[in-house]
């Protein structure tokens, strides 16, 4: 079992709750963090002396008012895994964190900690039965994505994911995160279990959207 296997077959339901306003995190990609805020170098210490997981959730519109306080998030968001870190000397963190699974937010608990904690269900990928159609749909979704990219090494990456032996969705969260697609459309894709419709919805967007195709691959850090 991986350590990423062992951190999901593991997790007890308690999402510690990183909510940002312009990052929709997916399983099976690495997103880099800086973490500044009080509130949440206490997540990041809590989180390493336990389970090493931290939950990315959306901040849904509106959030500027209240972003000291705990404006409304996204009821899907990403548990993540911390599977590499630094601690800087002023109590700052550099991070490297890997999506492992979808959740559903079921709701907020009470807690003595600065960051905010919810009660979270795993959410499985749901396949399809008809393998053919997976098959016709990763050559879509293929079709519609390759052409986004210039030559390159970012195409050869993306034709190498495309050739490899990923499952459709996993292939649809990492083109999801590394394209600069809509917030609310990368939303839209995060809280979709269904791999099939995941790859549908993605497919029309990259035939219909200006994606930017020269953005760097993948993107860079974020921060709190």
């Amino acid at each position: 079992m991986t350590e990423d296997q062992a951190a999901l077959a593991g997790f007890d339901g308690r999402a510690r709750l990183f909510p940002l306003p312009n990052l929709v995190l997916f399983p099976h990609v690495v997103q880099g963090l800086h973490i500044f805020e009080p509130r949440y170098r206490e997540l990041m210490a809590d989180a390493l002396a336990g389970d090493r997981t931290i939950t990315m959730v959306l901040l849904r519109p509106g959030w500027e008012d209240e972003y000291d306080a705990r404006p409304a998030v996204e009821p899907v968001a990403c548990l993540g895994r911390v599977i590499w870190h630094e601690r800087l000397e002023d109590g700052r963190y550099n991070l490297r964190l890997r999506g492992l699974a979808r959740v559903r937010l079921a709701e907020e608990v009470p807690t003595d900690r600065l960051y905010r904690v919810a009660r979270a269900d795993l959410m499985p990928d749901v396949l399809p039965a008809d393998l053919g159609r997976l098959t016709s749909l990763r050559r879509r979704l293929s079709e519609a994505a390759l052409p986004r990219f210039p030559d390159g090494p970012a195409r050869q990456q993306v034709a190498e994911l495309f050739a490899g032996d990923a499952p459709l969705g996993q292939v649809c969260d990492v083109l999801a995160y590394a394209l600069p697609l809509p917030l609310e459309l990368k939303q839209a894709l995060l809280a979709e279990p269904h791999a099939d419709l995941r790859a549908e919805v993605l497919a029309d967007a990259l035939r219909t959207t200006d994606t930017g195709a020269g953005r760097r691959f993948p993107p860079d850090f974020s921060s709190n």
